[in-house]
């Protein structure tokens, strides 16, 4: 078995451990009982989804935290919300701030697929890295205002239910 296979079934492994009945209904559990007014949860979710928008795993979680408190909005719901990045989205949003990015910047540097934080991003070149960071900003900016709107709906019509 190759390297690639085993961290191929692992991944499926830890999806499928995610998406197991039980987890899954504890997640909606948790995220129904969010305090704070719709406003403010929306907030937190949209800024999480904008910051997994961008390359910069490891630190998705720490950078939707800081701007939470910076634009006072739900830190618990930003943690939530940099899972819009996840093992099925994640190539989606590198490879689409690569290309704005490079598109951005007019550089044309060949995008080396296998890195998986903004540290081993650094090592290819600051100019790759400064035009991908870009990119997922501009991806980010969509991404953010779509879970924003999904995510004040729907905490609408949970308050809603239980007044």
């Amino acid at each position: 078995m190759t390297t690639k296979t085993v961290q191929k079934d692992s991944r499926l492994k830890r999806l499928k451990e995610l998406f197991h009945k039980g987890k899954l209904q504890e997640v909606i559990t948790h995220i129904k009982t969010l305090r704070g007014d719709p406003h403010y949860i929306a907030k937190g979710m949209a800024i999480g989804a904008f910051i997994s928008a961008t390359p910069t795993i490891p630190f998705h979680t720490a950078l939707a935290l800081f701007l939470s408190f910076i634009f006072k909005a739900s830190k618990p719901a930003a943690a939530l919300g940099v899972w819009v990045c996840n093992p099925l989205t994640l190539p989606l949003f590198y490879y689409s701030s690569y290309k704005f990015g490079t598109y951005l910047f007019g550089i044309s540097e060949p995008l080396v697929p296998g890195y998986g934080s903004i540290l081993e991003l650094l090592k290819l070149g600051t100019g790759l890295t400064l035009a991908m960071v870009s990119g997922g900003v501009l991806i980010g900016i969509p991404t953010g205002v779509f879970v924003y709107i999904i995510t004040l709906n729907i905490f609408k019509k949970i308050r809603a239910y239980k007044k």
